[in-house]
């Protein structure tokens, strides 16, 4: 690596993200499996988008079909698995995006890893808060009922501890409340912290999201 040298562009993720009129910051979203992470993440590009903000949305499950696809999902290859994310995060946040992305990042240490490698303000972490017990009512994937017969061996939730984050910027329990109104809360977020600026006209976000 002593060779190797950083070459320091002239233009900037500053300039990038100005001309996008917009902030870029990583929207982190924590929790179990069929939490609703992919879920909210994608109605929420959905309504940054219709604000013409310009984004991309990381799916962790989505990586691992091409980047991330030589890994398991031991410990050391999950800690893997986010440094990758990380790294991919830190080229889209350098093009000046709202970068969303969806992992489960169950250990405290792996969340910090992110938060520490951009900075201050930049990583935006989103629990989402959705209790075991509706996950496993949902099973979108039949994993907890493989879990549960021991068919996976290392299962966040069953066999493998979820820690709670300890201070995110935001919570969100699925399921209480709808969609439309999870996403406007984190929206009025992103614009009370300078991300993006409150649109003037009535901005209906159940509309544009198809649900009521």
């Amino acid at each position: 690596m002593s060779n190797i040298v950083w070459h320091q562009h002239t233009v900037n993720e500053q300039q990038r993200a100005q001309i996008k009129q917009q902030s870029s910051v990583l929207l982190w979203f924590t929790g179990l499996s069929g939490s609703g992470k992919s879920t909210l993440a994608n109605a929420l590009e959905q309504a940054l988008i219709a604000r013409q903000k310009h984004t991309y949305l990381l799916d962790g499950d989505n990586l691992r079909h091409g980047l991330c696809a030589g890994l398991g999902f031991s410990e050391q290859d999950r800690d893997e698995n986010l440094r990758r994310a990380q790294e991919v995060s830190k080229l889209l946040l350098d093009a000046g995006l709202i970068v969303l992305a969806t992992f489960i990042s169950p250990k405290h240490h792996q969340r910090q890893q992110v938060r520490k490698a951009l900075p201050q303000g930049q990583f935006i972490e989103i629990y989402v808060s959705t209790s075991l017990e509706v996950c496993e009512q949902r099973d979108p994937k039949g994993l907890y009922k493989k879990a549960r017969k021991g068919e996976i061996a290392t299962f966040t939730g069953i066999s493998d501890e979820y820690q709670v984050p300890l201070n995110p910027e935001l919570t969100i329990d699925t399921a209480q409340g709808d969609i439309a109104s999870q996403v406007e809360s984190i929206i009025d977020y992103l614009q009370a912290i300078g991300v993006m600026q409150a649109q003037n006209q009535t901005d209906d976000i159940s509309l544009r999201l198809g649900v009521s």
